[in-house]
């Protein structure tokens, strides 16, 4: 197998990927602030890590993957106040639709921690910051972080802490400098509050994901993951502090940030109106279409939401689904050979070589495009090549592969997968089917028909008793 090959947001470059304590690989990726439903824009990042978190998965790692849920924010309370109720309502409400959809994706995330679940966590690390004399506490009661402690701020975003300022404009005044960010806010009028031992007060935003990703994943983790927006300030500000409150260098081995989605060149957001939710995409392209959607795109790069495309890649999803679907028959079909052809040792040649293929464009900063173009390339040998012979071997070798490539993709699960209770469930109905329409005959007099599907069933199995109105059946088996 390849190195595996990782862009390191920090480094800005390429690193082979090393985690702390193989084969386990600890990693947090940044969740939403739940205010409004979950959007395309969100479902790419996701869908991006998601597939990077499979193929180490693939490659024997035991991945631990934490993604916050961000349920008290200015966003929220905003909401709520507009909507008339309940702070609490609004969170409950989006991180119900937000997990929802993540189900749906096939997405599957370890721990799913909220902040309002770990205020006391997070009020211990400000008053430790504080102690360390990172932190201050303001006449109102809000405490921030001196950012003037931290001598190479800006060295995962290259930007200068002179720009922070803009995010808490408001507070200014109170600040020692106008680039200093609030750890704990204190409580306005008509806000939700905790206590704390500076007062009433709810949590700043930076300080939240230091204290929920350190508390499950350690004081140093393997990735840090997130949204390209997130780079500055969020990350950039969560480094710092987490450099501050455990005296680190390096808190997180590996970066990795998603790129935009973007409509008609604009990044999608809500503030510009022009989002698409993701339950409205899920219920019209379904979860297979959106996951190999975003596959086509390398994570590093923009991607731009385009219906046409879209349309093109269900068309595509087909073609992955009946090829699928042809070489499961020719498995269940075919008996095992006593020779191969020079013919059918080259085709299982090519497989291997596609899967090699396969496993270089993943190795290499998992490019999705090129791993794709690879998995055409196969779709195409089945169809072109598989399904004209008929020995066993060639169609056995590309069932495995399928198996495999799909562990990442996940576009497949439900026609590779035995699905026993479904089938039993089918094979009910067909005989449920059965006795109607013999009993019909029946009723017809056509004894004769009716008694040789009596015993025809008989012999797989399955008895069926004759009573004046009706006939039930039960297995024997």
């Amino acid at each position: 197998m390849p190195r595996i090959m990782i862009f390191n947001t920090l480094s800005k470059s390429l690193e082979e990927f090393q985690p702390l304590e193989p084969p386990i690989v600890r990693a947090y990726f940044c969740g939403p602030t739940v205010y409004d439903k979950t959007h395309i824009g969100h479902v790419r990042a996701y869908l991006a890590f998601d597939f990077i978190k499979r193929y180490l998965e693939l490659r024997g790692y035991r991945v631990i993957h934490v993604q916050n849920i961000t349920d008290i924010d200015d966003k929220i309370i905003d909401r709520a106040n507009k909507e008339g109720v309940s702070w609490k309502d609004v969170a409950d409400r989006y991180i119900k639709d937000y997990l929802d959809v993540m189900k749906r994706l096939g997405i599957r995330i370890d721990l799913c921690p909220r902040v309002t679940e770990h205020i006391n966590d997070i009020i211990e690390f400000v008053q430790h910051l504080i102690e360390r004399g990172y932190a201050y506490i303001a006449p109102s009661g809000s405490v921030y972080f001196d950012l003037s402690k931290i001598e190479d701020y800006g060295i995962l975003s290259g930007r200068s802490k002179q720009e922070e300022w803009r995010q808490e404009e408001e507070y200014v005044k109170e600040k020692k400098h106008p680039y200093d960010f609030a750890l704990w806010k204190a409580a306005k009028p008509g806000e939700p509050w905790w206590e704390s031992p500076w007062g009433p007060g709810r949590p700043g935003w930076h300080v939240e994901c230091v204290v929920m990703s350190t508390k499950y994943l350690g004081k140093m983790f393997d990735i840090h993951g997130g949204g390209q927006d997130l780079v500055f300030p969020h990350h950039e500000n969560e480094l710092a502090l987490a450099k501050a409150a455990y005296n680190l260098r390096n808190w997180v081995k590996y970066w990795i940030h998603v790129g935009y989605l973007t409509v008609h060149g604009e990044k999608m957001s809500k503030s510009l109106g022009n989002v698409v939710y993701a339950d409205e995409a899920l219920n019209k392209w379904g979860p297979e279409t959106l996951r190999l959607w975003v596959f086509s795109s390398h994570y590093r790069k923009q991607l731009e939401y385009s219906e046409n495309v879209l349309e093109q890649t269900q068309t595509l999803v087909k073609r992955f689904v009946m090829t699928t679907s042809l070489v499961k028959r020719l498995v269940l079909e075919l008996e095992p050979s006593y020779r191969l052809s020079d013919k059918e040792l080259q085709i299982i040649d090519k497989i291997n070589q596609l899967e090699k293929q396969f496993h270089e464009a993943m190795s290499d900063d998992f490019n999705t495009p090129k791993a794709l173009s690879t998995l055409l390339q196969f779709i195409s040998l089945i169809n072109n090549e598989i399904a004209n012979i008929k020995t066993l071997a060639p169609a056995l070798r590309a069932y495995l592969f399928i198996e495999h490539f799909n562990r990442v993709l996940g576009i497949l699960d439900k026609h590779l997968a035995h699905q026993a209770k479904d089938l039993e469930e089918l094979l009910y109905k067909v005989i449920d089917l059965i006795i109607e329409v013999r009993t019909e005959l029946r009723k017809r007099k056509m004894y004769e028909l009716s008694d040789e599907i009596r015993s025809k069933l008989a012999k797989l199995g399955i008895k069926v008793s004759d009573y004046r109105d009706r006939s039930v059946w039960h297995l024997e088996r």
